[in-house]
């Protein structure tokens, strides 16, 4: 025999709209993972969830000690693409990047992130700036408030894209010395929510 709370508990349950049930797990691939400083294949990628990884081998930037110009700038691009069923739209809710920077008095380095969805000219940003003596590993953080999350539009798939760079300045250090900026890894997770 039920108790009168198990009885009304029971009752709710029964007229709780379909609608109010958990949110749909997305599912997102990696589709792409290339740029200067990670060349095809050469990055490790995971997916659990929401959330994406993204473990990196050679996304290094360099100055000084017989680096060529062309290793003062490196970037990586990830091309997301995310499922989710009619009704629903996605998001990238964070992301960050981890590495290491090593740099001589008078050198500078940049990890700049920037993120936008396929198709769209709106793009977010944020910078970290390094200078000179500076040796130690950093982290970025984009993590946008909900009111500024790129949505992607309702009914239409468009790939979230996001670009990661490093650049690496001699500014007045010691040409005959290197300094660098090394991506070592990313992470970050998608958010959705009805239209």
């Amino acid at each position: 025999m039920l108790s009168t709370a198990a009885a009304a508990l029971f009752a709710l349950s029964s007229v709780i709209p379909a609608d109010t049930a958990e949110e749909p797990a997305p599912a997102i691939e990696v589709v792409t993972v290339n740029g200067s400083g990670c060349p095809a294949g050469d990055a490790d990628v995971k997916t659990e969830g929401r959330t994406f990884s993204v473990g990196y081998h050679t996304f290094l930037a360099r100055a000084g000690g017989g680096s060529s110009p062309l290793d003062l700038r490196k970037n990586c691009q990830i091309n997301l693409r995310v499922n989710v069923p009619q009704g629903w739209t996605y998001g990238l809710a964070r992301t960050s990047y981890e590495g290491y920077t090593h740099l001589q008095d008078g050198a500078s380095a940049l990890n700049r992130v920037s993120t936008y969805l396929q198709g769209s000219s709106a793009t977010a940003a944020v910078s970290h700036p390094f200078t000179g003596p500076f040796s130690d590993s950093w982290e970025t953080n984009y993590h946008p408030n909900s009111s500024d999350v790129q949505w992607a539009p309702c009914g239409e798939r468009r790939n979230i894209n996001i670009n990661a760079e490093v650049r690496v300045n001699i500014g007045s250090a010691d040409p005959d010395r290197l300094n660098f900026a090394i991506v070592e890894s990313s992470n970050g997770a998608v958010r959705i929510r009805r239209c």
